[in-house]
């Protein structure tokens, strides 16, 4: 029984890989899309000054 037990276990991990895997080929084009938007307001706010707003 401690075998069927271990076996099934593993049939769930693969299961359950293969479920996240699919999961990312089918939002690659969104996942890509969100990454793109937060290195963009990353390297916005990274190149904000305090005093920006402040014109001579």
């Amino acid at each position: 029984m401690k075998v069927a037990r271990f076996v099934l276990k593993i049939v769930a991990l693969s299961l359950a890989a293969a479920a996240a895997v699919c999961a990312v080929i089918a939002y690659w084009d969104g996942l890509t899309e969100m990454c793109g938007c937060v290195k963009d307001k990353l390297q916005h706010s990274a190149s904000i000054d305090e005093y920006d707003d402040y014109e001579e």
